[in-house]
């Protein structure tokens, strides 16, 4: 592959760019569909019928529509308020000792939860600012390789969220009627349900009213939120490893949309309001995010013995279709509707992966979204059945994970031409944004507490066995504090 575009993909370009500002989206099918040889006529159908055809190329200002600006909101509500969110809280008690009666569960979720908003609202205005997704953007403050480099950590990313949620999709569907349906059985089903929708577009719905069930029922059964308390670590050291810990894991559910924020605001125009997209991504994230989350932390509460037996042979499955059980059919019917919701979350999860694949350069980004999300979707269906056992394992670790490579993201974005966004030679080099990604994986080593390896700082942290996780906040501030240096130093040595 050669440093810059060769003349017929230069032209490609160019007829794609004129066919978007002349002859509307029906001359972009066509002049997309050509990339294909004898499937042209196959592929333009599919296009006209509906499944996209752009992928990682800019979109214009013509194309762009101020309708959509709700849109936002009302799309990270509904990717949100549903079933997959509800196991972080379940982890401030199933892993950490954090009491939902002293309030420090709840309180750790809302503070760390409203850092990692700011966080992902921020990358959002990105979108309309620049008309491209937020893994081409990279390459503005990463250089191509960069780009590349973040583009598979995104990749990982989309694929480790879709991996949680077929494994609950399926756990949830398992428990309708145990015995009946086996665990691989419904993580298979909420996979193909999820990545059907991704080729014609995102149909989102919330079910709030399912959650307010969930809450007044698991209110029934007996919430006892001083039943934490006497396990929990007294205030000092220990306590506060567990509360970074925690709050790690918190901030990593809110940043693992910051690699794909700006994707669904690049059809805004470009004067719409970065306070207005920041307030829609902020409160449509954050929101539902702690309703959801606190309500599992609430429901770790419930002492008795069938619910506790519940969680413990069906972990979140099991123990939602325990909260719903006195209803009998109706709540085995709200049982299925909580299953499927994770197919909005899963949706999202599935479309980015196929744009960060597009994005990995030329060779990726001329085959049709469609196949790469047919790629993700065999790709996260077995990850799910073989890891279907682990859920709560898998979830810690890979949200914690997710945190320090979202933290340690840097690099602000002017001054650039954003037509050069597939001109490498045009774009920075790229080894400013590489080496602050590298000190911020130092400072993410340094800092983190994982099961696997605690490292020095994280020790000190919390109890020495188990350390608190600083991982998250030491990779943003080696990153943050490193790289104007090295942008300075780049652009004086190289011009770029």
């Amino acid at each position: 592959m050669s440093a810059e575009a060769s003349d017929s993909e230069k032209a490609y370009s160019s007829s794609i760019k004129n066919a978007d500002e002349n002859l509307g989206e029906r001359n972009v099918n066509k002049l997309s569909a050509q990339r294909f040889g004898r499937f042209a006529p196959v592929m333009e159908k599919l296009f006209d019928y509906g499944v996209e055809a752009r992928g990682v190329e800019r979109v214009l200002e013509n194309e762009r529509d101020p309708k959509l600006l709700w849109n936002n909101l009302f799309m990270w509500w509904s990717v949100n308020l549903v079933l997959t969110t509800m196991p972080i809280g379940t982890l401030a008690q199933s892993l950490f000792t954090l009491s939902f009666g002293q309030v420090d569960a709840c309180a750790t979720i809302l503070c760390f939860g409203a850092l990692g908003a700011v966080f992902t609202s921020g990358i959002a205005t990105l979108g309309p600012k620049t008309g491209l997704r937020t893994m081409v953007i990279t390459r503005f403050s990463s250089g191509y390789i960069g780009g590349i480099f973040y583009s598979i950590l995104n990749i990982l990313t989309q694929l480790g969220f879709a991996t949680t949620c077929v494994i609950l999709g399926g756990q949830t569907l398992a428990a309708v009627r145990p015995g009946t349906l086996s665990l691989e059985g419904g993580v298979a089903i909420v996979a193909v349900l999820s990545v059907i929708p991704c080729f014609v577009a995102i149909c989102l719905g919330p079910i709030f009213l399912a959650m307010l069930f969930l809450y007044g029922l698991g209110g029934k059964a007996g919430y006892h939120v001083t039943a934490q308390q006497p396990l929990q670590d007294p205030p000092g050291r220990f306590l506060a490893g567990d509360v970074l810990s925690f709050g790690g894991i918190v901030f990593g559910s809110f940043t693992g949309w910051a690699p794909v924020a700006a994707d669904y605001n690049c059809k805004l125009p470009v004067n719409t309001s970065s306070w207005a997209v920041f307030v829609m991504t902020f409160f449509g994230l954050y929101i539902p995010v702690c309703f959801v989350s606190i309500l599992g932390a609430a429901l770790m509460t419930i002492t008795n013995p069938a619910y506790v037996s519940a969680f413990e042979d069906g972990s979140i499955g099991g123990l939602i279709a325990q909260v719903l059980s006195p209803w009998a059919g109706f709540g085995k019917f709200l049982l299925v509707v909580l299953a499927l919701s994770v197919i909005a979350n899963n949706m999202v999860n599935t479309y980015s992966t196929g744009i960060s694949i597009q994005a990995l350069g030329r060779p990726f980004a001329i085959v049709p979204r469609m196949f790469w999300t047919l790629v993700g979707f065999a790709a996260y269906t077995v990850a799910g059945i073989v890891g279907r056992e682990h859920f709560a394992d898998i979830l810690s670790n890979f949200l914690s994970i997710l945190s320090y490579w979202t933290a340690g993201k840097n690099g602000t974005l002017g001054g650039y031409n954003l037509d050069d966004w597939d001109s490498p030679s045009k774009l920075p080099l790229g080894i400013a944004g590489i080496l602050a990604a590298c000190f911020g994986i130092a400072g993410a080593v340094v800092g983190m507490a994982e099961v696997w390896y605690i490292g020095p700082i994280g020790k000190l942290a919390g109890n020495p066995e188990f350390g608190g996780d600083l991982g998250f906040e030491l990779a943003g501030a080696f990153a943050g504090v490193s790289y104007p240096v090295l942008r300075w130093l780049e652009i004086h040595f190289t011009g770029r």
